[in-house]
């Protein structure tokens, strides 16, 4: 997605800019990713091996693990590619869903406070969980996982933040 496009499932007005958006961090993916890829380079091996002296019980059995693997694999990259965060101006957006959508959208001016939560190994390979949460809410009421360099993403929102605040008092 370039900054120049829009996506179907939001709208951005004349006044509003597109400061941020991303998908999860590649990590989101999980061992899943790898387990289907490994099993359908072992089923593929075992059915071509196994296929050359005729087809056989062995040959399907080759066929099957394909199958499942590459359907494991690819269900993982989809929910990965189908999963997006936006920011703008204004407002925070964050979709999911492969067959149907689920989109959560905030406005800035409601968001009360960020909370960034990264464990060592996030830390390591740069992603971590942004919570939000709004006013009159004490449950979080948004969060954006494995968000790719979560600190610069929440300095972003604090930025934002702080510039309502600045064009809310000058008013």
């Amino acid at each position: 997605m370039a900054f120049g496009t829009t996506p179907d499932w939001f709208h951005v007005s004349d006044d509003e800019d597109v400061v941020w958006k991303s998908r999860p961090h590649p990590i989101t993916m999980g061992l899943w990713l790898p387990v289907g890829v490994a099993l359908a380079l072992i089923g593929f091996l075992i059915a071509g091996w196994s296929g050359t002296g005729g087809i056989g019980l062995l040959t399907f059995l080759g066929v099957f693990v394909t199958v499942v693997g590459a359907a494991i694999a690819l269900t993982r990259y989809l929910v990965w590619t189908s999963t997006h965060y936006v920011i703008t101006s204004s407002e925070l957006y964050k979709k999911q869903g492969i067959v149907s959508r689920d989109v959560t959208q905030f406005r800035l001016d409601r968001v009360q406070n960020i909370s960034l939560r990264q464990t060592g190994i996030g830390r390591l390979l740069g992603y971590g969980d942004l919570t939000v949460y709004t006013a009159g809410s004490g449950d979080p009421e948004l969060t954006l996982q494995r968000v790719p360099e979560p600190e610069r993403v929440s300095n972003q929102i604090g930025d934002l933040l702080e510039e309502l605040a600045t064009d809310r008092s000058a008013i």
